[in-house]
């Protein structure tokens, strides 16, 4: 079951900030388990990327999280800025380019000490930076959930979970943000945790048991299968989408609040083409996108995309939540 650790953000913006996110990433891989190499590889691929955002990108973000990889665990790291941007990727990641004179050797340091790494830059929009340390690959998903700044609770929750050629997901928004919002999210992933695999309607339906005398929330649910068929119910202001290059095809949602006022409880039932993604957030993130028209992008790793839309789209008044299924 992957979405049961909390994403920590970093906001880099000066040398001095370098190291508490340097130090928050070690301990984060000592607490999942990495030995002590790996937790070593984390914090010098941090300490690159942390500098790499001060020192040419004018200040950004840094994600950090644990995502799960055939039993054990990854530490994903995901740099985020709107800096100048990298006119020739191929060079950046040349030793020494970006970061010299860190403990490693700049952005090709990072790729070699990472399981799987990506990369997304477009001149005068800024860099997104994806690597994974640890045991791998994990399955091709990605995921950006960040609480509203201020807050200490995340109000918007996600779960995945693969098994037997099938993928369940849900994505939740607690109605508002903070505490009371963190608890009704955390009442329907429990939710859908007993039984992830049921149809996406009667996860839902449990959702909305569990979660009543809280302050309520938006979901939904999604249910792909090993044939291309994608179940999907949803309740409130969660978005979805099948999407691909040719196409981006929205998936329906009903009116309501699950724990408080439920209306209609449908579920619908798709065909995935093939190489579409599934897209999932909550309405921190505007529905306004077109990611066809961005160059290259839907070829990229999905927790670029993830991180890309939450870059771009995010209202910045609320909690943010992305999940990109490939």
């Amino acid at each position: 079951m992957h979405g049961l650790t909390i994403q920590s953000r970093h906001h880099i913006d000066e040398e001095s900030k370098i190291g508490e996110a340097r130090r928050q990433a070690q301990r984060l891989a000592q607490l999942h388990g990495l030995d002590a190499t790996a937790a070593g590889r984390v914090a010098i691929a941090a300490t690159e990327l942390a500098t790499n955002l001060v020192r040419h990108s004018g200040g950004g973000e840094l994600l950090t999280q644990a995502v799960a990889s055939q039993g054990a665990h990854m530490i994903e790291l995901i740099s985020i800025d709107r800096g100048p941007g990298m006119e020739n990727v191929a060079r950046c990641m040349a030793d020494g380019y970006s970061t010299a004179g860190t403990a490693g050797n700049g952005l090709g340091a990072v790729r070699r000490l990472a399981s799987e790494f990506d990369i997304y830059s477009v001149a005068g929009e800024g860099t997104v930076i994806m690597a994974r340390i640890g045991a791998g690959p994990a399955e091709r998903f990605g995921a950006i959930s960040v609480a509203l700044a201020g807050e200490s609770e995340c109000g918007d929750a996600w779960r995945l979970a693969i098994e037997d050629g099938v993928t369940s997901a849900i994505v939740i928004d607690g109605l508002g943000h903070g505490t009371f919002a963190a608890q009704a999210a955390r009442c329907a992933t429990a939710a859908f945790a007993k039984a992830p695999f049921d149809a996406p309607r009667s996860v839902l339906e449990r959702a909305h048991a569990a979660m009543a005398g809280t302050r309520g929330a938006a979901a939904a649910c999604a249910r792909l299968d090993h044939r291309g068929t994608v179940s999907y119910a949803g309740i409130g202001n969660i978005s979805g989408s099948l999407t691909s290059p040719q196409a981006s095809h929205g998936l329906v949602s009903h009116n309501g609040t699950l724990g408080l006022r439920v209306g209609r409880m449908q579920q619908f039932e798709y065909q995935r083409a093939p190489k579409a993604l599934l897209i999932m957030h909550s309405d921190g993130i505007s529905a306004r996108w077109d990611l066809a028209g961005r160059a290259g992008l839907l070829q990229r790793h999905p927790a670029i995309i993830a991180a890309v839309l939450y870059r771009d789209h995010g209202r910045g008044r609320d909690d943010s939540t992305a999940l990109v299924i490939g």
